[in-house]
Protein backbone atom coordinates (compact mmCIF):
# COMPACT_ATOMS: atom_id res chain seq x y z
CA UNK A 1 0.00 0.00 0.00
CA UNK A 2 2.84 2.39 0.80
CA UNK A 3 4.47 1.73 -2.57
CA UNK A 4 1.18 2.33 -4.40
CA UNK A 5 0.55 5.57 -2.50
CA UNK A 6 4.10 6.73 -3.25
CA UNK A 7 3.59 6.01 -6.94
CA UNK A 8 0.32 7.95 -6.90
CA UNK A 9 1.95 10.90 -5.20
CA UNK A 10 4.81 10.84 -7.69
CA UNK A 11 2.36 10.79 -10.60
CA UNK A 12 0.40 13.71 -9.16
CA UNK A 13 3.63 15.67 -8.76
CA UNK A 14 4.64 14.86 -12.34
CA UNK A 15 1.28 15.97 -13.72
CA UNK A 16 1.48 19.17 -11.68
CA UNK A 17 4.85 19.91 -13.30
CA UNK A 18 3.42 19.25 -16.76
CA UNK A 19 0.48 21.55 -16.10
CA UNK A 20 2.81 24.30 -14.87
CA UNK A 21 5.10 23.83 -17.88
CA UNK A 22 2.30 24.43 -20.39
CA UNK A 23 0.74 27.25 -18.36
CA UNK A 24 3.90 29.36 -18.68
CA UNK A 25 4.76 31.31 -21.78
CA UNK A 26 2.01 31.71 -24.37
CA UNK A 27 1.26 28.48 -26.19
CA UNK A 28 -2.11 29.74 -27.54
CA UNK A 29 -0.40 32.52 -29.50
CA UNK A 30 2.26 30.11 -30.78
CA UNK A 31 -0.37 27.64 -32.01
CA UNK A 32 -2.37 30.42 -33.66
CA UNK A 33 0.58 32.19 -35.26
CA UNK A 34 2.95 29.36 -36.22
CA UNK A 35 0.85 26.22 -36.86
CA UNK A 36 -2.73 27.48 -37.34
CA UNK A 37 -3.56 25.00 -40.13
CA UNK A 38 -2.69 21.73 -38.39
CA UNK A 39 -5.91 21.28 -36.43
CA UNK A 40 -8.04 21.58 -39.54
CA UNK A 41 -5.79 19.07 -41.34
CA UNK A 42 -6.47 16.51 -38.62
CA UNK A 43 -10.20 17.22 -38.52
CA UNK A 44 -10.46 16.70 -42.28
CA UNK A 45 -8.43 13.48 -42.13
CA UNK A 46 -10.80 12.13 -39.46
CA UNK A 47 -13.87 12.97 -41.53
CA UNK A 48 -15.49 14.91 -38.69
CA UNK A 49 -19.03 15.93 -39.57
CA UNK A 50 -22.22 17.33 -38.14
CA UNK A 51 -23.89 15.28 -35.46
CA UNK A 52 -20.76 13.48 -34.27
CA UNK A 53 -19.51 13.60 -30.70
CA UNK A 54 -15.81 14.46 -30.74
CA UNK A 55 -13.15 14.51 -28.03
CA UNK A 56 -9.93 16.49 -28.49
CA UNK A 57 -7.25 15.19 -26.09
CA UNK A 58 -4.50 17.64 -25.15
CA UNK A 59 -6.56 20.29 -26.88
CA UNK A 60 -4.66 23.31 -25.59
CA UNK A 61 -6.49 26.36 -26.84
CA UNK A 62 -8.53 24.38 -29.37
CA UNK A 63 -6.37 24.22 -32.48
CA UNK A 64 -8.27 21.08 -33.56
CA UNK A 65 -11.35 21.30 -31.32
CA UNK A 66 -12.55 24.56 -32.86
CA UNK A 67 -12.31 23.31 -36.48
CA UNK A 68 -14.21 20.18 -35.37
CA UNK A 69 -16.95 22.38 -33.91
CA UNK A 70 -17.01 24.43 -37.10
CA UNK A 71 -17.66 21.15 -38.95
CA UNK A 72 -20.84 20.81 -36.89
CA UNK A 73 -19.68 18.27 -34.31
CA UNK A 74 -20.51 18.26 -30.59
CA UNK A 75 -16.99 18.79 -29.24
CA UNK A 76 -15.28 18.40 -25.88
CA UNK A 77 -11.85 20.03 -25.68
CA UNK A 78 -9.87 18.42 -22.85
CA UNK A 79 -6.47 19.33 -21.48
CA UNK A 80 -4.38 18.92 -18.34
CA UNK A 81 -3.75 22.69 -18.37
CA UNK A 82 -7.05 24.59 -18.17
CA UNK A 83 -5.16 27.89 -18.19
CA UNK A 84 -5.07 27.44 -21.98
CA UNK A 85 -8.86 27.40 -22.30
CA UNK A 86 -9.47 31.14 -21.97
CA UNK A 87 -7.78 31.88 -25.29
CA UNK A 88 -9.69 29.01 -26.89
CA UNK A 89 -13.04 30.24 -25.63
CA UNK A 90 -12.29 33.67 -27.03
CA UNK A 91 -11.43 32.32 -30.49
CA UNK A 92 -14.45 30.02 -30.50
CA UNK A 93 -16.67 32.96 -29.66
CA UNK A 94 -15.15 35.03 -32.45
CA UNK A 95 -15.86 32.21 -34.89
CA UNK A 96 -19.39 31.70 -33.62
CA UNK A 97 -19.14 28.12 -32.32
CA UNK A 98 -19.75 26.54 -28.95
CA UNK A 99 -17.90 23.61 -27.43
CA UNK A 100 -17.20 22.20 -23.98
CA UNK A 101 -13.87 22.71 -22.23
CA UNK A 102 -12.86 20.20 -19.56
CA UNK A 103 -9.72 19.73 -17.52
CA UNK A 104 -8.54 16.15 -18.03
CA UNK A 105 -5.46 13.96 -17.73
CA UNK A 106 -4.85 12.14 -21.02
CA UNK A 107 -3.76 9.07 -19.04
CA UNK A 108 -7.00 8.94 -17.00
CA UNK A 109 -9.75 10.55 -19.05
CA UNK A 110 -12.92 11.37 -17.07
CA UNK A 111 -15.25 10.00 -19.74
CA UNK A 112 -17.20 6.80 -20.18
CA UNK A 113 -16.28 3.86 -22.38
CA UNK A 114 -17.18 4.27 -26.07
CA UNK A 115 -18.54 7.79 -25.46
CA UNK A 116 -17.20 9.48 -28.60
CA UNK A 117 -17.49 8.94 -32.36
CA UNK A 118 -14.08 10.52 -32.95
CA UNK A 119 -11.15 10.91 -30.56
CA UNK A 120 -8.34 13.09 -31.86
CA UNK A 121 -5.22 14.88 -30.71
CA UNK A 122 -3.10 17.48 -32.51
CA UNK A 123 0.43 17.64 -31.02
CA UNK A 124 -1.20 17.15 -27.62
CA UNK A 125 -1.34 13.58 -26.32
CA UNK A 126 2.27 13.12 -27.43
CA UNK A 127 3.33 15.06 -24.31
CA UNK A 128 1.66 12.65 -21.88
CA UNK A 129 4.62 10.93 -20.20
CA UNK A 130 3.29 7.36 -20.22
CA UNK A 131 2.47 6.54 -23.81
CA UNK A 132 0.74 3.19 -23.36
CA UNK A 133 -1.61 4.54 -20.71
CA UNK A 134 -2.58 7.47 -22.91
CA UNK A 135 -3.09 5.26 -25.96
CA UNK A 136 -5.30 2.94 -23.94
CA UNK A 137 -7.49 5.87 -22.94
CA UNK A 138 -7.82 7.10 -26.54
CA UNK A 139 -9.15 3.69 -27.53
CA UNK A 140 -11.34 3.21 -24.46
CA UNK A 141 -13.41 6.37 -24.91
CA UNK A 142 -13.89 5.84 -28.68
CA UNK A 143 -16.92 3.81 -29.76
CA UNK A 144 -16.38 0.61 -31.79
CA UNK A 145 -16.08 1.64 -35.42
CA UNK A 146 -15.23 5.18 -34.40
CA UNK A 147 -12.17 7.12 -35.52
CA UNK A 148 -8.96 7.83 -33.64
CA UNK A 149 -6.88 10.56 -35.25
CA UNK A 150 -3.41 11.75 -34.28
CA UNK A 151 -1.08 14.43 -35.57
CA UNK A 152 2.34 14.41 -33.91
CA UNK A 153 5.84 15.75 -34.55
CA UNK A 154 8.26 13.11 -35.85
CA UNK A 155 11.57 12.28 -34.14
CA UNK A 156 13.57 13.09 -37.28
CA UNK A 157 11.65 16.26 -38.13
CA UNK A 158 12.49 19.79 -37.01
CA UNK A 159 10.61 19.75 -33.69
CA UNK A 160 11.92 16.27 -32.90
CA UNK A 161 15.44 17.58 -33.49
CA UNK A 162 14.65 20.59 -31.33
CA UNK A 163 13.80 18.31 -28.42
CA UNK A 164 17.02 16.36 -29.04
CA UNK A 165 18.92 19.66 -29.03
CA UNK A 166 17.41 20.69 -25.71
CA UNK A 167 17.80 17.29 -24.01
CA UNK A 168 21.39 17.77 -22.74
CA UNK A 169 20.29 20.97 -20.99
CA UNK A 170 17.02 19.63 -19.56
CA UNK A 171 16.43 18.06 -16.16
CA UNK A 172 16.42 14.24 -16.29
CA UNK A 173 13.03 12.76 -17.19
CA UNK A 174 11.14 10.95 -14.42
CA UNK A 175 11.29 7.15 -14.40
CA UNK A 176 9.03 5.61 -17.02
CA UNK A 177 8.48 8.80 -19.00
CA UNK A 178 8.94 8.46 -22.76
CA UNK A 179 10.09 11.11 -25.26
CA UNK A 180 7.17 12.97 -26.89
CA UNK A 181 8.41 12.65 -30.50
CA UNK A 182 8.08 8.86 -30.33
CA UNK A 183 4.38 9.49 -31.05
CA UNK A 184 5.55 10.64 -34.48
CA UNK A 185 7.03 7.21 -35.26
CA UNK A 186 4.54 5.03 -37.14
CA UNK A 187 5.79 1.74 -35.68
CA UNK A 188 5.53 3.15 -32.15
CA UNK A 189 1.96 4.33 -32.67
CA UNK A 190 0.92 1.03 -34.24
CA UNK A 191 2.40 -0.84 -31.28
CA UNK A 192 0.62 1.44 -28.79
CA UNK A 193 -2.79 0.96 -30.41
CA UNK A 194 -2.21 -2.71 -31.19
CA UNK A 195 -5.06 -4.98 -32.26
CA UNK A 196 -7.62 -2.72 -30.63
CA UNK A 197 -7.78 -0.76 -33.90
CA UNK A 198 -8.08 -1.52 -37.61
CA UNK A 199 -7.62 0.40 -40.86
CA UNK A 200 -4.53 2.26 -39.67
CA UNK A 201 -3.39 4.92 -42.10
CA UNK A 202 -0.20 6.87 -41.49
CA UNK A 203 1.46 9.54 -43.58
CA UNK A 204 4.39 11.83 -42.95
CA UNK A 205 3.75 15.41 -44.02
CA UNK A 206 5.30 18.81 -43.40
CA UNK A 207 4.01 22.24 -42.48
CA UNK A 208 5.82 25.30 -43.83
CA UNK A 209 6.85 27.86 -41.19
CA UNK A 210 8.05 31.18 -42.59
CA UNK A 211 7.16 33.74 -39.92
CA UNK A 212 10.70 34.12 -38.45
CA UNK A 213 13.05 36.65 -39.98
CA UNK A 214 16.19 35.01 -38.59
CA UNK A 215 17.20 31.80 -36.79
CA UNK A 216 17.70 33.90 -33.67
CA UNK A 217 14.14 35.20 -33.96
CA UNK A 218 12.87 31.60 -33.96
CA UNK A 219 14.93 30.84 -30.86
CA UNK A 220 13.77 33.92 -28.97
CA UNK A 221 10.13 33.30 -29.88
CA UNK A 222 10.27 29.80 -28.42
CA UNK A 223 12.20 31.02 -25.36
CA UNK A 224 9.35 33.42 -24.65
CA UNK A 225 6.30 31.31 -25.52
CA UNK A 226 6.92 27.54 -25.58
CA UNK A 227 6.61 25.82 -22.21
CA UNK A 228 9.15 23.02 -22.79
CA UNK A 229 11.78 25.48 -24.01
CA UNK A 230 11.13 27.87 -21.13
CA UNK A 231 11.50 24.96 -18.70
CA UNK A 232 14.86 23.94 -20.14
CA UNK A 233 16.20 27.49 -19.89
CA UNK A 234 15.03 27.69 -16.29
CA UNK A 235 16.96 24.50 -15.56
CA UNK A 236 20.24 26.14 -16.60
CA UNK A 237 19.44 29.71 -15.54
CA UNK A 238 22.34 29.77 -13.06
CA UNK A 239 24.90 28.76 -15.69
CA UNK A 240 25.62 31.55 -18.21
CA UNK A 241 27.92 29.36 -20.30
CA UNK A 242 25.33 26.62 -20.78
CA UNK A 243 22.64 29.21 -21.46
CA UNK A 244 24.80 30.75 -24.18
CA UNK A 245 25.50 27.29 -25.59
CA UNK A 246 21.79 26.48 -25.81
CA UNK A 247 21.21 29.88 -27.44
CA UNK A 248 23.74 28.94 -30.10
CA UNK A 249 22.43 25.40 -30.54
CA UNK A 250 18.80 26.45 -31.09
CA UNK A 251 19.77 29.20 -33.53
CA UNK A 252 22.03 26.75 -35.38
CA UNK A 253 19.17 24.26 -35.58
CA UNK A 254 17.02 26.82 -37.38
CA UNK A 255 19.96 27.93 -39.50
CA UNK A 256 20.65 24.36 -40.62
CA UNK A 257 16.98 23.83 -41.43
CA UNK A 258 16.52 27.12 -43.30
CA UNK A 259 15.25 26.50 -46.84
CA UNK A 260 15.24 30.15 -47.91
CA UNK A 261 17.37 31.27 -50.80
CA UNK A 262 18.34 34.52 -49.12
CA UNK A 263 16.60 37.79 -48.43
CA UNK A 264 13.24 36.33 -47.51
CA UNK A 265 13.60 35.45 -43.87
CA UNK A 266 13.93 31.95 -42.43
CA UNK A 267 11.86 29.20 -44.06
CA UNK A 268 11.41 25.91 -42.22
CA UNK A 269 9.56 22.68 -42.95
CA UNK A 270 8.34 20.88 -39.82
CA UNK A 271 7.56 17.20 -40.30
CA UNK A 272 4.64 15.46 -38.59
CA UNK A 273 2.94 12.07 -38.70
CA UNK A 274 -0.76 12.07 -39.56
CA UNK A 275 -2.37 8.85 -38.40
CA UNK A 276 -5.98 7.66 -38.40
CA UNK A 277 -7.47 4.35 -37.29
CA UNK A 278 -10.81 2.70 -36.52
CA UNK A 279 -11.55 1.20 -33.14
CA UNK A 280 -12.06 -2.51 -33.55
CA UNK A 281 -15.17 -4.28 -32.33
Amino acid sequence: MTTQNSATEADRALKAKHRAMWAQGDYPSLAAEVIPSLGAVLVEACGVRSGQRVLDVGAGSGNAAIPAALAGADVVASDLTPELFEAGRRVAGQQGVELSWQEADAEALPFGDAEFDTVLSCVGVMFAPHHQQAAGELVRVCRPGGTIGLLNWTPQGFIGRMFATMKPYAPPPPPGAQPPPLWGDEDHVRALLGDRVTDVRAERRTVRVDRFETPEAFRDYFKDRYGPTITVYKNIAGDPERTAALDRDLADLARDGDLSTGGGGTVLEWEYLLCTARRAG
